[in-house]
């Protein structure tokens, strides 16, 4: 399962109120393709099933991951920076062995 950083948490609470959406879960899913073989995916989504993997973050942030991403994002960790040099959300994946240059895709 992966785990949000506070800074994580904090930013898609923002986005779930701004989208007038806090009811719905961050569902991250890792999906083939991508040049290095796998991409990851991040969306808002209300249809959570009895296998998806949970977890809450923050005030209330809920993450859902299904059985075979929750696999490959084991140990990794979702952060989200807002600075001069770089912005947005970043996953860093202890299981990646390699990645691609826009950091979109890994194998």
């Amino acid at each position: 399962m992966i785990t949000l950083t506070d800074s994580a948490a904090v930013k898609v609470k923002e986005l779930l109120e701004a989208e007038g959406a806090a009811d719905m879960a961050l569902r991250v899913a890792v999906r083939p393709g991508g040049c290095s073989g796998y991409s990851y995916e991040m969306f808002f989504d209300s249809d959570i099933t009895e296998e998806d993997e949970q977890a809450v973050y923050g005030e209330a942030v809920k993450v859902v991951v299904d059985p075979a991403s929750a696999q490959l994002l084991l140990g990794a960790t979702l952060d989200y920076k807002d600075g001069l040099n770089q912005a947005g959300f970043n996953i860093t994946n202890p299981n990646a062995t390699r990645s691609c240059g826009c950091g979109q895709s890994f194998s």
